[in-house]
């Protein structure tokens, strides 16, 4: 682990050629590696910043296969801690999709309904370099989905079926509270 203190990274945004990029893997010779480490505590900490829940090395100018992310749990679902996958594949469990809405933080302020697989199968590494493989499914699916196709040069506007719904998030946020207020 580093020893220093984490460092927050700047996020690029759309428009910046590394976004559209394919990501080169994560070399054998940096797994485990106190520079992987401090990569991956700085991702994590620039992720938090940032108010995101997932962050993809791509979107802090580093062209490689890893990113970090969380899950906030709810009654259906237990919380995911701050997770770092390094290299990682994915597979879909099954051909059902769901619709949900997505925002990235290398496109500020825009919200889209995009579908994603509802269940997938992940085979990865950890910063250590141990494999692991996992099931995900709901939000879980769908952030991981998200972050790995940052890996591949992909962003959220690229799988939305229909532009009618990207909206800003201050609208729909403005929208909710007035439906909200008329439900009362």
């Amino acid at each position: 682990m580093p020893d220093s203190e984490p460092q927050l990274l700047p996020v690029i945004r759309l428009g910046n050629p590394i976004l559209r990029t394919l990501s080169e893997d994560v070399p054998q010779s940096l797994l485990g590696s106190g520079e992987l480490f401090s990569m991956a505590d700085n991702l994590i900490h620039t992720m938090f910043k940032e108010e995101g829940v997932g962050l993809a090395a791509p979107q802090v100018a580093e062209s490689l296969r890893f990113f970090a992310y969380w899950v906030p749990g709810d009654e259906d679902h237990p919380g995911i801690d701050p997770t770092v996958l390094v290299n990682p594949e994915i597979r879909p469990v099954g051909d059902t999709t769901e619709e949900g809405w997505e925002g990235c933080l290398s496109i500020p302020g825009l919200r889209g309904s995009v579908p994603r697989f509802s269940r997938i199968k992940v085979k990865t590494r950890t910063v250590e370099g141990a494999s692991i493989s996992f099931t995900a499914d709901g939000f879980h699916a769908r952030v991981i989905q998200h972050e790995l196709d940052h890996l591949d040069g992909i962003v959220f506007l690229d799988r939305m079926t229909s532009m009618r719904s990207l909206a800003f998030e201050e609208e729909l946020m403005r929208l909710v509270s007035e439906s909200e207020d008329e439900a009362e």
